[in-house]
């Protein structure tokens, strides 16, 4: 395997790197992210203009990237600098269009990567405890085309999403894989009740309630009752892109905590001449690089098959899960008191790499389904 990016993906980091430096900086993400938005539309445009949407999708779709490094690329660069805008939904929702999505529905994908349509995945529900087969959302065809009824939670940029990818029940047991539907509903259909609140990490979740919305024929992405595989592979990309993102806020705290030990004075040394705290962070780098390690892995399965892919990208969100919140943990300890501070960046990157493990599944739930999928 070659670890080494390609020109053009060096390019592209290094372009990432240095607009998030420059104009997303942590003032300005809290500015953001305090907003009624949730995120920086200027921000948002920008990063469109310069291709990081684009990045996201293979040429035959609009795009010019669309491999699993490409997606490791701009994510990693994401992390860096904890950016808030709607990438991830961008990924998610994107793909599954592109995968599955009639011409008329495939024709939304230029909005998409030019920043014009801000799109959302609307899959969690109550008591899923992350188990994808799990819709209760329930969706009835009439003489109109569907009847879509049913609650859906933490919808991140939900509030604000001009197109959102819902999935629901068409037949089956609240559990089964078969029967699940996926559907593009516009996010301001007659119907749909949105509670906004901030995340804890930063930008803007909403729940939603879906109350007897009435969509057309061609609402529905793909064949009836059959979503369920398609939704695996879009949320797939979304574990990858998740496990890069946090790699890169990763990287951010390891550099941040060698340098506190460096300056940090005690006794008249830095702190990082003493013996135990050389072992602890010698720790830490290591345990960095097997994510590292892990999400190059993820990367370089997302074009095997089905059972190769997805148990990579468990492997990889289990560990990337368990080593964010051991960076958390050990970097704020290492800077004392300080790293619990809002001023400090570093509070901010803790908060989002411990969060970052709860979505699409915790370390706990994607060791069991790695082991589920190698005795399937």
């Amino acid at each position: 395997m070659n670890f080494e990016h390609t020109e053009d993906r060096r390019m592209l980091a290094d372009t990432l790197n240095r607009f998030i430096t420059e104009q997303a900086g942590i003032e300005a993400r809290h500015a953001a992210a305090a907003s009624a938005q949730g995120y920086s539309a200027a921000n948002w445009s920008a990063l469109a203009e310069i291709g990081a949407i684009g990045a996201l999708f293979p040429e035959a779709d609009g795009g010019f990237g669309g491999e699993g490094f490409d997606v490791a690329v701009v994510f990693e660069a994401l992390g860096r600098g904890l950016v808030i805008e709607p990438f991830l939904g961008a990924l998610v929702v994107g793909r599954a269009i592109a995968a599955g999505g009639s011409d008329a529905q495939k024709a939304q994908l230029a909005a998409l990567m030019d920043g014009s349509l801000v799109t959302a995945l609307a899959h969690d529900e109550a008591d899923a405890h992350y188990e994808l087969a799990h819709v209760k959302t329930q969706a009835t065809h009439n003489e109109k085309g569907w009847l879509l009824s049913g609650r859906k939670g933490v919808v991140v940029h939900g509030e604000q999403a001009g197109l959102l990818l819902v999935s629901a029940r068409t037949s089956g047991a609240s559990d089964d894989e078969v029967g699940i539907s996926l559907f593009l509903v516009p996010g301001n259909a007659a119907g749909i009740q949105k509670k906004g609140y901030a995340r804890i990490d930063g930008g803007r979740a909403a729940d939603l309630v879906f109350d007897q919305v009435q969509l057309g024929e061609e609402a529905l992405l793909g064949a009836e009752g059959q979503g369920f595989a398609l939704l695996e592979q879009a949320t797939g990309w979304a574990l990858l892109a998740l496990c890069a993102e946090s790699l890169g806020a990763m990287e951010v705290a390891k550099q941040h905590t060698l340098e506190y030990l460096q300056t940090r004075k005690q006794f008249g040394v830095p702190i990082g001449s003493f013996q135990a705290l050389q072992h602890r962070m010698a720790d830490l780098l290591l345990e960095v690089e097997q994510a590292r390690s892990a999400v190059i892995n993820a990367a370089a399965a997302m074009g095997d098959d089905r059972v190769t892919r997805e148990r990579a990208l468990s492997a990889a969100k289990h560990s990337i899960g368990r080593i964010g919140t051991l960076v958390a943990e050990e970097s704020i300890q290492m800077h004392g008191g300080i790293g619990m501070t809002w001023e400090l960046p570093l509070a901010h990157y803790a908060k989002r790499l411990v969060m970052i493990d709860h979505q699409f599944g915790d370390e706990d739930h994607h060791l069991a389904r790695y082991i589920e999928l190698g005795q399937a």
